[in-house]
């Protein structure tokens, strides 16, 4: 089953999302709808060398998304706050590094997402020879607040998403 439908959850996404973009039911939709959900994870298989995803905990990564968007609507308030009311010799810009335990590259890949999605902060790199992230925040003005933001409500709920092995 796996050889010819590698992606059953990403075949079931692209399907449901080719028929709600052209809002039909109709056989000449759901053709089209069922060779796409079965021939783009066949075609890109080769892409992921890793293997499959497998997240764990799916309640926590939907608490953790939940939480990040409310961040990021909160973060886009707060950026344009200062870009329209402050003066910019009073914001302070400045890089900030990260330790990270987080070792798998799918947890890396969401939370680079979920960083660079939020106002005010850039995932600039994965320090060379370490895993420490290098952060670029807007407007900084407490580097302990940061490190225990990205350690505590990204990285924790990642690990216990992705890092079977690692979570205590």
């Amino acid at each position: 089953m796996r050889r010819w439908l590698p992606a059953p959850l990403t075949s079931a996404a692209l399907f449901v999302t080719w028929l709600l973009l052209n809002q039909s039911m109709a056989w000449g939709q759901v053709l089209p709808g069922v060779a796409l959900a079965l021939l783009v994870p066949l075609l890109t298989r080769k892409l992921q060398p890793l293997g499959d995803p497998r997240p764990r905990r799916l309640m926590v990564l939907f608490r953790l998304l939940r939480m990040a968007f409310v961040e990021i609507v909160r973060s886009a308030f707060n950026v344009s706050s200062i870009i329209l009311f402050r003066r910019a010799d009073k914001v302070r810009s400045q890089f900030i590094r990260v330790p990270l335990e987080l070792r798998n590259p799918y947890g890396l890949a969401l939370l680079s997402m979920l960083v660079n999605t939020t106002p005010g902060t850039v995932w600039v790199e994965l320090l060379p020879g370490t895993y420490d992230l290098a952060l670029h925040v807007f407007d900084l003005h407490d580097e302990q607040w940061w490190i225990d933001t990205i350690k505590n409500r990204y990285e924790k709920p990642l690990i216990e998403i992705f890092d079977h092995e690692a979570a205590p």
